[in-house]
């Protein structure tokens, strides 16, 4: 399998992963405030990556020719930790004044987020793209909205706010993933993700032990998989895929967790629901298959 290839394979279990996820987030706000759930949720994902880590300290220091800088991967991982501290807790909160269906839409608006960011950042964006953006969007419309976006609430505009930081957190993902150690990187970013929740948590909520173990099972779900080792296959994978395409292969979360609630919930695809799911995939395809012959 081609770095390129395999690099597609993991963004898609990302997507898997975080198609799940979402329903998570939402029973665990039944009892804990949001910021103890990044705090708690982001310290799981570090921890999940320590036995990693000392496994392949030895083995990355005899294989490696030349060190990876410390200040890039400090700096990295601070200002990825910063991003992702800002995107996770305004949706978290977003959650609280707004539908699920409506956040699910507003916060993979990220698809189309990014490749207009990359245009100020001098990042080339070809045609069959932009197009491949906006069916995702319509696709991601008619899969996510029951009632149209109606007049936009509190928790939507909270939801933009942390589709821009979700963004930058990918942009940022982009300009060191290639020059730092992609697991070091995801560890550091939630340390410093979980330290600024957790400052938060103690200002603004009450935490207790009683309702943290209360919501152990979507804390350990968030914590293990969603943050662990999805966010830890996104900077892996971003080292052989374009931010443009990659924010498109993730947005397929949106469509996994239909299909999620198909299978297991029981829950039924209507006809604009199904459609939405062909518009997405068929955009991701398109721009899958082009950038074979386009990126290297």
């Amino acid at each position: 399998m081609s770095k390129q290839a395999k690099g597609y394979s993991y963004l898609l279990l990302t997507a898997m992963i975080w198609g799940c996820a979402f329903v998570a987030q939402s029973v665990g706000m039944q009892y804990i405030g949001p910021f103890t759930f990044q705090a708690v949720r982001c310290a799981l994902g570090a921890c999940t990556l320590i036995p990693y880590l000392l496994v392949s300290k030895k083995a990355d220091t005899q294989s490696r020719m030349e060190p990876i800088p410390v200040k890039s991967q400090i700096l990295g991982g601070v200002l990825c930790g910063a991003a992702l501290f800002a995107a996770t807790n305004l949706q978290q909160f977003g959650l609280l004044y707004t539908t699920v269906s409506k956040s699910g839409f507003i916060s993979a608006l990220y698809i189309l987020i990014v490749p207009i960011l990359g245009v100020f950042l001098h990042k080339k964006i070809p045609s069959y793209l932009w197009i491949c953006i906006l069916s995702a969007c319509v696709g991601l419309y008619l899969l996510s909205m029951e009632d149209g976006l109606g007049s936009l609430s509190l928790g939507d505009g909270l939801t933009l706010m942390s589709a821009i930081c979700f963004a930058i957190h990918i942009l940022i993902v982009d300009a060191f993933c290639n020059k730092v150690d992609g697991v070091q990187l995801s560890f550091i970013q939630f340390l410093v993700s979980s330290f600024l929740s957790a400052i938060c948590m103690w200002i603004w909520e009450s935490p207790s032990l009683s309702t943290i173990l209360a919501c152990w099972l979507p804390l350990g779900y968030t914590g293990i998989l969603s943050s662990g080792v999805a966010y830890t296959l996104q900077i892996l994978a971003q080292k052989h895929t374009k931010p443009a395409i990659a924010t498109l292969v993730m947005s397929l979360e949106s469509v996994f967790a239909a299909l999620f609630g198909w299978l297991l919930l029981k829950e039924q695809l209507t006809v604009r629901e199904t459609l939405g799911c062909a518009f997405m995939f068929c955009a991701t395809l398109l721009a899958l298959l082009p950038s074979k012959k386009t990126e290297s």
